[in-house]
């Protein structure tokens, strides 16, 4: 994720207002949620319907997404966000889940939509992306949904307010450690990935990423990267759109880590080079 650099001639990507109408659901999805045991309340399936469009309108413009194709969408998008709904289930009410690299929003929209009872963070290094988002939120009306533009190298490492009293010390209103569940669709190898979510992760919570049919072989490829890291690999599912790895943290992340900016693409720990970090 690198930060968005200013440019007076970048256009202005603005869905506040667009002239949009919510896109239906094709019948392939609605069989594939039903599959996977998934049920939508009608204002929960509009709202998805109009975060497609929305998505969809933007990317005329804006590189949010290289699927154009509307059914394909339904599938490739959002479907595959709500294969994280069993695996989230169990959460209780108020608990706090951030999508790492949300970019368009990803799986973190579709998620907030179905789960209102959960209050989620969208993280995004890019401003133009953030600023979607934003309008997006809005637009679809998400109250338990706020956007964070940084970088997770850097969000990773923020306790929030220090205060000491009476020598004990305390840490409120920061990042790291602050979230039960982590969760990342399309951000990078598994290796470069762990480093950028673990840290946010609460002791105890979960790490929870979308991956495909190299699942397996990355999951392999960052072995050492979990043990610096203090997560575990408890389960991978296999679902009709991919594969979802679960982590579990089982302890504090060491001080070092995330390292600096780039480094875990570069150079990640175990694994190969990140090319799409």
């Amino acid at each position: 994720m690198k930060p968005d650099q200013p440019n007076q001639n970048r256009a202005k990507l603005d869905v506040s207002k667009a002239d949009v109408v919510a896109l239906a659901p094709p019948a392939e999805f609605v069989s594939g949620a039903k599959d996977l045991g998934i049920e939508l309340e009608a204002a929960e399936v509009a709202g998805l319907g109009l975060y497609l469009a929305l998505l969809m309108k933007a990317n005329q413009t804006q590189n949010l997404t290289a699927v154009r194709d509307e059914t394909e969408a339904w599938r490739r998008h959002i479907l595959d966000s709500l294969t994280l709904l069993p695996a989230l289930a169990e959460f209780p009410e108020g608990a706090r889940v951030i999508d790492v690299g949300s970019g368009g929003g990803l799986p973190g929209i579709p998620l907030a939509i179905a789960m209102p009872h959960l209050k989620f963070t969208l993280l995004e290094a890019t401003a133009k992306k953030c600023d979607f988002l934003t309008q997006v939120v809005g637009r679809v009306g998400l109250k338990n949904t706020v956007v964070l533009q940084g970088r997770s190298e850097r969000v990773g490492h923020d306790r929030g307010e220090r205060a000491d009293k009476f020598g004990t010390v305390t840490h409120s209103g920061g990042h790291r450690e602050a979230y039960d569940a982590v969760v990342a669709r399309a951000v990078g190898r598994l290796a470069t990935l762990v480093e950028l979510t673990a840290p946010l992760c609460r002791i105890g919570g979960s790490v929870l990423l979308i991956k495909g049919e190299k699942a397996g072989e990355e999951l392999a490829e960052a072995e050492r990267a979990l043990h610096l890291l203090k997560v575990v690999h408890v389960e991978t599912l296999q679902t009709p759109t991919g594969r979802i790895v679960i982590l579990e943290k089982r302890s504090a992340t060491p001080r070092d880590y995330p390292r600096a900016d780039g480094e875990p693409s570069r150079a990640p720990l175990g694994g190969k080079a990140d090319r799409t970090g």
